[in-house]
């Protein structure tokens, strides 16, 4: 095991997504996941049903026994609801962990269409958390949200991430998942550098809590040193294949199979 990773997130119910995704991940690729949960929601595969708060000083205490305690090597950032919680987790991240690599993924709808980020947090989110990212990882929705772009290409993709770069993300993946046709692109961008991921669309309804599992396979692959191009290759490749094989639970969007790295007892046996 290498590679502590924080994850300040909501929880699903479903398991699919959230900080349960976010442990799973993190697990499945070798690494130890510790969370400062930010809201409990009430949710499966059809859609969120309920949001409870967490207060903002507990969100606060949670991370700072963790990084006072074990330490983190990467944070990853999830449902960050309200501009209260923004401040309690950007602030502790910059007292107690300054340097440490943080992947932000901008949480803003479910995949059912609840939203999970509340008008008066866009701010915040651009104003202070945006700032801190090493990575940023928006799908097209939210890359449009974040910079009131239209994004119908992967030029245009382009043009958006120099935009989020522009707010002060040292990093963005730009993911494609939202556009039309059978060739899917993200687009991964630096200040130096821009490079297209391509893959053939999976034809599934099994997609929930992708965002949240990528960017969890990417702060961990952060954590075990690895070079940012290679961790977002191999966090692709693993949730790929955590969607080819999904297990087809629930009757809406079914979870992923985060599981498929490791091998079960009765095929040790």
């Amino acid at each position: 095991m290498r590679g502590r990773v924080l994850i300040c997130a909501g929880s699903d119910s479903g398991g699919g997504a959230g900080i349960q995704a976010d442990i799973k991940a993190v697990t499945a690729l070798g690494g130890f996941a510790m969370t400062a949960i930010t809201a409990l929601t009430a949710q499966n595969t059809q859609g969120v049903f309920g949001v409870e708060e967490v207060s903002p000083a507990f969100i606060r205490q949670q991370m700072q026994l963790v990084l006072d305690d074990l330490g983190a090597d990467a944070v990853k950032t999830g449902m960050l609801h309200r501009p209260e919680v923004i401040v309690a987790v950007t602030e502790t991240l910059a007292s107690h962990a300054p340097g440490v690599p943080v992947v932000v993924d901008p949480v803003m709808v479910a995949k059912g269409g609840h939203k999970l980020l509340g008008d008066d947090a866009h701010g915040a989110l651009v104003s202070r958390l945006l700032p801190m990212a090493a990575v940023l990882t928006p799908n097209i929705p939210e890359a449009e949200a974040l910079t009131g772009l239209t994004i119908a290409t992967p030029d245009q993709m382009i043009v958006a991430g120099r935009a989020l770069l522009a707010l002060g993300a040292q990093a963005v993946l730009v993911k494609g998942g939202h556009l039309e046709g059978d060739l899917l692109t993200d687009v991964l961008m630096t200040a130096d550098d821009v490079h297209c991921f391509e893959g053939k669309r999976i034809d599934t309804t099994n997609t929930h809590g992708t965002g949240c599992t990528l960017a969890s396979a990417i702060a961990c692959g952060l954590a075990q040193g690895l070079p940012l191009r290679q961790a977002v290759a191999r966090a692709r490749d693993y949730v790929r294949i955590a969607i080819e094989t999904a297990p087809g639970f629930g009757k809406g969007h079914g979870p992923l199979n985060h599981a498929h790295t490791v091998a079960s007892f009765g095929e040790q046996a």
